[in-house]
């Protein structure tokens, strides 16, 4: 069997798009990847990056730590200049910044890879049609999964108790007296 291959994952031929849009598209797409793989350089090696990119049509692209400007004359002249005398002073504060942005970036794709899981879940489960949510085995849930069906149990428990009463209270009233008393036990029909 030939095994399938998920179209994100898809290898993509090394030549020119034909398409200019999807070639705008695409260049775009990449140029964040190389700039978000260039910023995680820069944070986790301490590493100075620079980055200069042309659009498709031509317009000018830069990302740089600590600045582009700085990589640049560091590159042309081999003379390094800050680019500003701020930039010293500001360092640790911006690492620390740096880190807690990395971990949130990580936590956000976490959450969002759980996220994508759960709604595989509930794709698969309004497939199966044939089954009602109570009839699904509690063994495949997590902790939410478990409260979650609890919670629901007790809702449709509390409904079904409303319904009894109001069916109760409909037949009561619509018994009359002379009802009662053909019957013969007081309690209204049988």
């Amino acid at each position: 069997m030939e095994k399938m291959q998920a179209k994100s994952h898809k290898k993509v031929e090394m030549r020119r798009m034909n398409n200019e849009e999807d070639r705008l598209v695409s260049f775009s797409k990449r140029r964040s990847g190389i700039y978000r793989k260039a910023s995680e350089l820069s944070t986790l090696c301490g590493a100075e990056v620079g980055i200069l990119s042309f659009s498709p049509n031509g317009k000018p692209f830069s990302f740089g730590h600590p600045c582009i400007k700085s990589i640049t004359n560091k590159l042309l002249s081999e003379n390094h200049t800050p680019c500003d005398g701020t930039q010293n002073l500001l360092e640790p504060y911006r690492r620390v910044r740096l880190n807690e942005l990395h971990q949130n970036y990580k936590e956000a794709c976490k959450q969002m890879k759980a996220a994508k899981e759960q709604e595989k879940k509930i794709k698969k489960k309004s497939l199966d049609r044939s089954k009602g949510w109570w009839e699904e085995p509690v063994i495949e849930l997590d902790m939410d999964g478990l409260k979650q069906r609890a919670d629901l149990i007790q809702k449709l428990h509390k409904r079904v108790q409303l319904q009894i009463k109001e069916l109760q209270t409909m037949a009561s009233s619509s018994t009359s007296p002379s009802d009662t008393q053909t019957v013969g036990h007081g309690r209204g029909p049988c």
